[in-house]
């Protein structure tokens, strides 16, 4: 059995030339938020969700982005609400949240 049952990367990707980039979305504040509200839900730890930061991870044309292993799928979110769709929907329920989600193959960032 794997230690977590997801584990959630969020680009926290800060660009310095100006460029779209993560950050300039609150990627950091987002991911404290949802870090806060798996551990709320009783979610985190072994055997449930961990949430980390990573650095780029190639879709900033497309972010903010996440991306939710094992099951490899890229989300997009916009705010508080949003994550918690993703919670509830991805997380808990086990269903992938279409209209967040991003496709399969990234763009040039």
């Amino acid at each position: 059995m794997a230690h977590y049952s997801h584990h959630i990367f969020f680009c926290t990707n800060r660009r310095e030339d100006g460029r779209q980039c993560c950050d300039q979305a609150g990627a950091t504040t987002m991911r404290d938020y949802l870090k806060r509200r798996a551990r709320e839900e009783g979610l985190s730890g072994p055997n449930g969700v961990r949430v980390n930061t990573a650095g780029c991870l190639g879709r900033c044309v497309d972010g903010p982005a996440i991306v939710v292993y094992p099951d490899a799928i890229w989300y997009t979110y916009a705010n508080e609400q949003d994550l918690e769709e993703i919670l509830s929907e991805h997380l808990k329920a086990g269903r992938v949240v279409e209209r967040l989600r991003l496709p399969d193959s990234a763009r040039a960032s």
